[in-house]
């Protein structure tokens, strides 16, 4: 697969097999944070709204800035 805008191919491909859509795929095989392993992260719960709003913000959340955090977390996992 050769897909320009696709910065981690083989993670694109891992989240289209787990029936991902391809924009919510490309967005998350394309955040800065692509391919490193997780486990090391706090909750959303732990972040600061500033912080939640840069995580949305990158992954190109609408309507980001007039939303509260939990909703900024609610949208976060469900985007």
């Amino acid at each position: 697969m050769d897909i320009p805008s696709i910065k981690n191919e083989d993670q694109y491909e891992a989240l289209r097999d787990k029936v991902y859509s391809k924009q919510k795929a490309a967005r998350i095989a394309n955040s800065p944070n692509s391919g490193k392993k997780g486990g090391k992260a706090k909750p959303y719960e732990e972040w600061t709204k500033e912080a939640l709003y840069e995580q949305a913000k990158q992954v190109d959340i609408k309507g980001r800035s007039k939303i509260d955090k939990q909703e900024l977390i609610h949208a976060l996992r469900n985007n």
